[in-house]
């Protein structure tokens, strides 16, 4: 008889995201008459940027071609778009990354995932609390998290950020094998200086750990003594796998692109990670299509580079409506400065869920609860900037009313 991997058995009701879909959707079924203002996921709302568009629409033309056509492409992308990533993102920051240790991908979001396929089960994981639930999700589909007792995974080491501590986890005491760090944040939108993300490359290299450092927000950055890279810090390249997305950079959310970078320098028992991961690429995954890797390389080009940062710029500005808004209505708030996303405390130690309820039912606005993001994310939620203007002044106006 066939049996099913358990560790699924384990996982605690569904997806944070889909919960939250379930809800409004309920909600917006039992009145429909109310406009329903969706601050919650993640997904920007402004069109794709027109340099990004005009090389989408040649690729697509190329591909009508006998000599344009492209079929299978190489499962770590394409060259062309490849070398841009090292030029723009890297060496002009002056960092020293070769374009076979990046691999082109279809999201950061299934990267963080399915990066746990290299490393042991018996690894120990850290996260941050709150986390963004993929890093512990995968890690329990995986058999690593152990048993979920009392809202904690049994076998995870959690490191608490809390407004005591600046949301800024703090190192581990104990020694721990695979070490999750996003900043800028996700979900308290604060963001790590080198001074304080040296401290987590030296641990690594002393406790033979791995740093898998989420940088999908790293466009937004506004503040010079912020590193856009981990491999602004010496000694990063030996230690840590870097994440990078388009998705928020340059709105493709739907399009799907991303990017992993895995340095050579970076082993464990001897053995290069950047190997391992390329098999891993090579046997699972079939690479991003031609045409999304030719849009994503029009990104860096002189016109793509301005337009999406005009929409940063747009978002970034959403985010201050909203974080002036909130602390004008009395609540304590915080990121927003150089993250998309705002995490603000709930009024009178209201529950996440429970203030979650009433702004979606009394003022139509929809957030994320914090609590969805782990223990430490009680008494919060998180807003993000991704609306129109015109809907997050909308938003911010019925909120106050509210409060």
């Amino acid at each position: 008889m066939a049996k099913i991997n358990d560790n699924y058995l384990k996982l605690p009701g569904s997806y944070l995201f889909s919960t939250i879909a379930k809800k409004v959707a309920a909600y917006s079924a039992a009145n429909p008459d109310k406009e329903v203002i969706k601050m919650g996921i993640g997904d920007v709302t402004k069109p794709l940027a027109p340099a990004v568009i005009e090389a989408m629409h040649k690729a697509v033309d190329e591909m009508g071609t006998a000599e344009g056509f492209h079929g299978y492409g190489p499962e770590q992308g394409y060259d062309f778009l490849r070398e841009k990533i090292v030029e723009k993102d890297y060496q002009a920051r002056g960092i020293d990354i070769a374009a076979d240790e990046i691999f082109v991908s279809d999201g950061a979001k299934s990267d963080c995932g399915n990066i746990g396929d290299i490393f042991s089960v018996d690894n120990k994981v850290a996260v941050c609390d709150p986390v963004y639930p993929v890093y512990v999700d995968t890690n329990a589909m995986a058999g690593r998290a152990g048993d979920f007792i009392n809202e904690h995974w049994s076998n995870l080491y959690y490191m608490p950020c809390t407004e005591e501590n600046g949301f800024m986890p703090q190192l581990p005491t104990e020694k721990v094998d695979m070490i999750y760090l996003c900043f800028p944040n996700n979900p308290t939108g604060v963001s790590a200086t080198r001074a304080q993300l040296k401290p987590w490359v030296d641990y690594a290299k002393e406790n033979g750990a791995v740093i898998l450092y989420d940088s999908a927000y790293e466009a937004f950055i506004t503040n010079p003594d912020v590193p856009h890279s981990i491999y602004e810090i010496e000694g990063a390249k030996e230690v840590a796998i870097e994440f990078r997305s388009f998705s928020k950079t340059a709105g493709f959310t739907g399009t799907r692109c991303a990017y992993t970078v895995v340095p050579h320098e970076l082993k464990l028992d001897g053995v290069e990670l950047n190997g391992l991961w390329n098999r891993r690429q090579c046997t699972k995954f079939n690479g991003v299509p031609y045409i999304i890797q030719k849009a994503a390389a029009a990104v860096y080009s002189d016109e793509g580079y301005k337009q999406t940062r005009d929409a940063i710029a747009y978002y970034l500005e959403n985010a201050k409506i909203i974080r002036e808004a909130l602390t004008e209505a009395g609540l304590s708030v915080y990121g927003g400065e150089n993250a998309p996303y705002i995490w603000a405390k709930t009024p009178n130690g209201m529950k996440s869920w429970d203030f979650f309820d009433k702004l979606l039912e009394e003022a139509n606005v929809v957030t994320t609860p914090g609590a969805g993001f782990g223990p430490s994310g009680e008494g919060y939620i998180r807003l993000t900037a991704f609306s129109t203007k015109e809907n997050t002044i909308k938003a911010m106006e019925k909120i106050k009313a509210i409060l």
